[in-house]
């Protein structure tokens, strides 16, 4: 069973290729990726790395969770359940 790790305090310089190489020390990853603007193209700070074994995931939260990569401490835990497809959150206020 894969496990979905979030990944947030991305320095703006970190790639989704940098976030693999980061975490592959831990197991296999099946997919790391830096989220980005739509509009823009900017990191948003924050990513995903999907493991294939729960232990190695583990692994990287107990050993990634406030450690520096590209010069910023980042978090590191388990992924929230992503939202169902087609919805989103209603605009903020202003």
């Amino acid at each position: 069973m894969s496990k979905k790790l979030f990944v947030g305090g991305l320095a703006w310089a970190t790639t989704s290729d940098g976030l693999n190489k980061a975490f592959t020390q831990f197991g296999e990853v099946t997919d790391a990726k830096v989220i980005t603007d739509r509009e823009t193209g900017r990191s948003r700070g924050f990513g995903f790395v999907t493991f294939t074994d729960d232990a190695a995931a583990a692994s990287a939260i107990a050993e990634m969770d406030g450690k520096e990569l590209d010069g910023r401490a980042i978090r590191v835990n388990e992924a929230n359940q992503e939202k169902p497809a087609g919805q989103r959150r209603p605009p903020r206020r202003q």
